[in-house]
């Protein structure tokens, strides 16, 4: 923990009354969404510069005090948790977009702008930011940027890194470098600007990122369709790729869909029940691309692969069908879910998901387990929900003795342990399954180079030595 005199010393360094000790707002700052570990900070400082973060990181260098960074805190792996006495570094008052340029379509945010402010940002300049998931409303980008999110238009967008232009960043030592500079040609060697996105603040904060827009979409439709197996789904996506430029392929399980109408404030997209949906979306600019949309879902119920189906008519609609989609995580998030965010190439999707669902099934027999996910970028989110008579511990242990097998079959698959919501903690122990010793090492050797002292976001991706 760190002490009075130390405390005292970085109230010098930001405003006093920015300066948090108090039980409540250790708890609040101290957690992400993730329940496994309890927050345990030693204080929340929110700076308003980049002056005043160089300051805390030459301050936390002195007195060998581990920081952890802030956002919105909405993630899933535990990233922003400061469970050993840290100092969080909490963003929200860096919260400006500071710069607007039309002809690049770039924008300078501070970290502290929230998803949907930018979004917001960008459609009021007739433009469009297509990083979007369920948590933009509070997710901020400097988040965004240090877990890399996806999201549920990455099989036309991408990630976020395909967003950034450029950053600046106050780095473990202390040091503020601009990165790449917002060129979209530059081969000057390492890009180190990639290098801090993903990296979850282990190397450093970022303080200051240009994002680029693209053009605002038009006429969005969205349609629901319903299988009658998951091996269905992906025929149905094949079909659908090859006739339209997709911006989103989604899909969730029957008890996804069983949750989120549980809620009681979203209609059924149909009458037919359904043990799986996807739910896939598309710019109809004109009447031959609706057509076109329709005439493939004629194909596809011939061939077998879809029971039913809906299309959007309306904004009212297509906002409706999204939140079928949209609303699972925060539904099941009653259930305290163990959650799995897990990855392969997109063909060898259904021998995955029939390999993961068998030693799921052997193992967690007594369990409900809720499937969805990005299926157009290979992306499953497996959800294991607790049952309202088990306690927490011993429901998240008796979930960890199966990551074994789990990660064994994404390891097989050449797949990933996690798609977007980072290491952290909670998948940090896994990492080997997905990289080598080798690329581990490597990882390690660049962390020491930006944060040799270890005080920037200390146990998070690797494990503790």
């Amino acid at each position: 923990m760190t002490n009075t005199a130390v405390l005292d010393e970085l109230m010098t360094l930001v405003d006093p009354s920015k300066v948090l000790t108090d039980p409540a707002s250790l708890e609040a700052y101290g957690k992400d969404w993730t329940k496994h570990y309890p927050p345990a900070p030693s204080a929340i400082v929110f700076p308003r510069s980049i002056e005043q973060v160089q300051a805390i990181v030459a301050w936390a260098n002195r007195h060998k005090v581990a920081l952890v960074p802030s956002g919105g805190r909405t993630g899933l792996s535990g990233a922003a948790v400061a469970a050993n006495g840290e100092v969080v570094v909490a963003f929200d008052y860096m919260n400006k977009v500071l710069d607007f340029n039309a002809f690049d379509r770039t924008v300078v945010c501070q970290p502290g702008v929230v998803t949907r402010q930018l979004q917001q940002f960008a459609e009021e300049h007739g433009l469009y930011y297509p990083v979007d998931f369920a948590s933009s409303g509070s997710s901020q980008i400097g988040g965004n940027i240090g877990t890399n999110a996806g999201g549920i238009k990455v099989i036309r967008y991408g990630m976020t890194r395909n967003w950034v232009a450029g950053l600046k960043v106050v780095t473990g030592k202390g040091e503020v470098l601009e990165l790449n500079k917002d060129l979209i040609k530059n081969a000057t060697g390492y890009d180190l600007r990639q290098l801090f996105i993903g990296a979850e603040g282990t190397l450093g904060f970022v303080v200051e990122a240009t994002m680029r827009l693209d053009r605002a979409p038009r006429n969005l439709t969205a349609m629901v369709l319903g299988t009658p197996d998951f091996d269905s789904i992906m025929p149905v996506l094949h079909a659908f790729q090859g006739r339209l430029d997709l911006t989103a392929f989604e899909f969730f399980s029957d008890k996804a869909l069983a949750k989120v109408m549980g809620r009681g404030d979203v209609p059924p997209p149909f009458e037919t029940d359904c043990p799986f949906y996807a739910l896939l979306e598309f710019e109809a600019c004109n009447e031959d691309v609706a057509n076109e949309a329709l005439a493939t879902f004629e194909q596809c119920v011939e061939q077998g692969w879809v029971l039913d189906g809906v299309m959007s008519q309306s904004e009212t609609q297509l906002k409706n069908l999204w939140k079928l989609r949209e609303y699972i995580s925060e539904t099941i998030s009653h259930w305290t879910p163990y959650k799995n965010d897990i990855s392969i190439t997109v063909s060898k999707v259904p021998a995955f998901l029939r390999d993961i669902d068998a030693i799921v099934g052997q193992h967690y027999p007594d369990f409900e387990v809720v499937w969805y996910g990005h299926i157009g970028d290979g992306n499953l989110h497996l959800n294991i929900l607790k049952p309202d008579d088990m306690a927490k511990d011993e429901f998240f242990a008796r979930c960890a003795t199966v990551n074994k097998w789990v990660f064994e079959i994404v390891e097989r698959y050449n797949g990933s342990i996690s798609a977007e919501h980072g290491v952290g903690m909670t998948k940090r122990d896994y990492l080997g399954y997905s990289r080598s010793a080798a690329e581990i090492a490597c990882m390690k050797a660049i962390k020491a180079v930006f944060d040799p002292n270890g005080i920037m976001n200390p146990g998070k991706i690797f494990a503790p030595e």
